[in-house]
This record gives C-alpha cells, structure tokens and sequence, in this order.
C-alpha cells in the first residue's frame, strides 16, 4: 500500500503522520503543498495536524485552496482514500469532502490531553478493526475543534452510519459529541483527536495503530 502525507506551511504532525503509515506497513511519499500532482499509485491521502498557514482567515481555509488539494479532491472522486487529522479534518471539511465546520472550543481554550472515544461505526476501513461502542484513548490537541451542522446534515450523518467515534466525555462543545465523521463513500475520514500520536506505549498508548493497521488491511482487500 501506498501513503501521501502533505505537508503545508504550518503542519507539525506531518512526520507523525508519515511513521504512524510506515509503521503499519506502508511505503510513505511526502507530497508538499505547491505540488499539483499525487505521486502515481497512492492509495491512501494524509492530511496532518497542525496550523496551515498559520490558520489565516479560517482554520484548514487557504490549505484547501492550495494546489495540492486540488490533487487530493480528484483523488477522493476517484474513491480514494483520504485521512484528515485535527487541522487537516478541518481542510476536508473547507474543501467539502466532508460536511459540516469546526468551530473554536466552547470553553474558548486549546485543549491538549488524551481523551476516551467512542467508536460509533465498524463500518469502515478505518474503523474495521474495532466493534461498535469500543472505547479507545487518543490525544487531542486543538482550538478549533467544535464540529458544527444543521439539523438537516447531522440527522443525514446519524441516518447513514457516518460517525466514526464521539467523545465520551465531550472536550469542546462538539454537537451530538461527534470526534469523527465518514463521507459517503466511508473512504474519506475526517477527525480531531490524533491516533497517529497513539502508536507506541512509549506514548502512552498505542491504540492508534488499530485505525493504521486496520485501513491498510481494508484497503488491501477493496
């Protein structure tokens, strides 16, 4: 399998990203934000946490309008797969592969520590590797992180099964807890919390590499 990670001005979750792939067995290619092509034959779109471009105007805003972008959107309509953590959630969510906003915090505060999650669907090649109401612990680290819909979108998300995980204990004001959201085709997956600082006990848990290890097996088998 193969793995893009992009970097933007401002990611500093990037070579996370690329050793949490790597270590469930990927080959990585670190893809920069000016570019306008993928590499030929990746599987699966990285986008990292971080600040891309020092959140300017709106969080994930001027990322999804970079070239690169541009690259990971036909990638995506093509039924690729697409990972977007903390900011790079927010880039899926500016460039409307996944619905909906992220917010600042309610309590108007970055928050930085680990947090419980619910896994809400099994239904995916992200999420394949874990029943449904299993309880996972990643880090969260942001300011921005409060996900937002209409009534109309929300109910269509819970209608098709297209929450990933919600929060057990809701950090930031996020509606119906939502951490993780699922585009139609369950190949683009968007979520705050990072798994990829989650793969070693080293960091104080590694239930991180379930989501890597299970999306390289679900893409192994597509």
């Amino acid at each position: 399998m193969k793995a893009a990670v992009i970097t933007f001005p401002g990611s500093n979750c990037d070579r996370d990203l690329a050793t949490a792939f790597e270590k469930a067995g990927a080959t990585v290619s670190r893809v920069w934000h000016k570019d306008t092509e993928l590499p030929e034959g990746v599987d699966v779109v990285g986008v990292p946490g971080g600040f891309s471009f020092g959140d300017y105007l709106r969080c994930g805003a001027i990322a999804a309008r970079s070239p690169i972008a541009g690259a990971m959107i036909r990638h995506a309509e093509r039924g690729g797969y697409v990972l977007g953590i903390c900011n790079g959630f927010q880039v899926l969510t500016e460039t409307g592969l996944l619905p909906g906003a992220l917010m600042r915090n309610a309590g108007l505060k970055f928050i930085c520590r680990p947090v419980d999650l619910r896994v809400a669907t099994a239904d995916s090649a992200f999420t394949s590797g874990w029943a449904p109401e299993d309880v996972v612990r990643f880090p969260i680290a942001h300011h921005d992180g409060n996900y937002t819909a209409d009534p109309e979108t929300l109910a269509r998300l819970r209608g098709e099964d297209r929450v990933a995980f919600t929060y057990v204990e809701n950090p930031n004001g996020s509606m119906q807890d939502i951490a993780g959201l699922l585009s139609a085709n369950r190949r683009v997956l968007g979520l705050m919390p990072h798994p990829e600082r989650a793969i070693e006990a080293e960091q104080g848990g590694a239930d991180g590499m379930g989501l890597f290890r299970a999306l390289l097996g679900g893409m192994a088998l597509a």
